[in-house]
């Protein structure tokens, strides 16, 4: 049987894992003191978490069983449980490895807990998934959760060189070399799977980087669009836009196309960013949105997607305020905590007609009878509220020139 040139290079000690420096000091901590801690590794795929699980495993000696959430039920899951706490190899505690587990529903998840609580299992997980998401609160609380980050170029050419130490040399360019690493995207075993696929072709004299790329494809964006990336993208563009970087807020935006996004989605968040971010600073904004959501519903892909990216472009440009956001939350909260209150009488029975005053404002009170004029919204000095500004304030001081007399 062929194994894996990612199984054969797998590191078999703390020493040889590379990308992950922070983490491995902790894990070698832990084993240090031969005290075995349950874990939850959480991660990109490639960055090593079945690596680290069985060197950890193995460090203290200790019965290592592997499951996969993917392929193995409930009933296979309670069995392997069940017959190793009855067995005296058991109550040395065993190692138990779960790859994916976030795909265990809730009610799998829960099989663990009496078997965490008396002692008898340590457990390591591995997920791509966020756990906050994803596992139960019962079983989090009973996990240490370790973030592992995407190999970087430097630890994907010490893999690289490993290849070359421990089987032979790559006859590439260095602009090969890079192009090498830059299709694996921070993957460590998709490294190794494009090599395992080089080996399988005539041999080049040397590879050059449009050898390789006429015979080799760019691993697949990391992206789901219902689970943890998809909002960790979304969150990452609307954070640009915010912080006014236009080239950032473009680069995210592609990201999420190229991993499949509906435009559409995008579109709608554009017009929330529209009015919780830029607000009145610049009312031309939510138009400017609502303009290109509408384009791209009549043009679709991929012409459409010019106008979501001018969009883009756009919000990231405006000035910035949440003032409007703002007021309205703490309206909000002022409403639910005084809706037993009437209209002012004044405005019942004795109401003055606006438009009949001088200045088109009478300066009534018309908040609650006993409730104190509320100040929710707070213009900032930029862009168009600037002028939004000059007018409160206006009428603030209009107000308390009638109310003296």
């Amino acid at each position: 049987m062929q194994v894996p040139l990612s199984e054969q290079l797998r590191p078999r000690t703390f020493s040889e894992i590379v990308g992950q420096d922070g983490l491995v000091k902790m894990l070698s901590r832990f084993v240090e003191s031969q005290r075995p801690l349950s874990l939850l590794l959480f991660g990109p795929p490639g960055s090593g978490k079945t690596t680290l699980a069985r060197i950890y495993a193995a460090s203290f000696q200790l019965p290592f069983v592997t499951l996969s959430a993917v392929l193995n039920s409930t009933t296979e899951l309670k069995k392997i449980l069940k017959e190793g706490h009855d067995t005296p190899l058991f109550h040395r505690q065993t190692v138990l490895f779960v790859d994916e587990i976030h795909r265990f529903n809730r009610a799998q998840q829960d099989i663990f807990l009496p078997f965490l609580e008396d002692g008898s299992l340590i457990l390591i997980g591995a997920t791509t998934e966020n756990p906050s998401f994803t596992l139960n609160n019962a079983l989090l609380s009973r996990l240490r959760v370790m973030t592992l980050s995407a190999l970087q170029p430097l630890d994907l050419g010490q893999i690289l060189e490993r290849y070359e130490k421990r089987v032979k040399p790559l006859n590439f360019t260095d602009d090969a070399r890079q192009f090498l690493i830059s299709l694996s995207s921070g993957d460590g075993r998709y490294l190794l799977n494009l090599i395992e696929n080089l080996e399988q072709m005539p041999q080049e004299a040397t590879w050059d980087k449009e050898a390789l790329a006429k015979v080799l494809q760019k691993r697949a964006p990391l992206y789901d669009r219902h689970q943890d990336q998809h909002y960790n993208l979304i969150s990452a563009l609307h954070k640009s836009v915010r912080g006014s970087d236009p080239d950032a807020a473009l680069y995210w935006f592609s990201r999420m196309l190229e991993g499949g996004e509906d435009p559409l989605y995008i579109g709608r968040r554009l017009i929330r960013m529209a009015t919780e971010d830029v607000g009145l600073a610049d009312p031309q904004a939510l138009g400017i949105a609502l303009q290109g959501w509408n384009t791209y519903q009549m043009l679709g892909s991929p012409e459409g997607e010019l106008a979501l990216a001018q969009v883009v472009l756009y919000l990231a440009l405006c000035p910035k305020s949440n003032a409007a956001y703002t007021a309205y939350g703490r309206a909000r909260e002022v409403a639910k905590e005084t809706g037993h209150l009437n209209p002012p009488k004044s405005i019942l029975t004795n109401y003055v007609y606006d438009h009949d005053t001088p200045h088109a404002c009478s300066g009534a009170h018309y908040f609650p009878d006993g409730m104190a004029k509320q100040s929710f919204y707070q213009p900032v000095e930029r862009g168009f509220e600037r002028e939004m500004k000059k007018r409160l304030e206006w009428f603030v001081r209009f107000r308390l020139h009638q109310s003296s007399q």
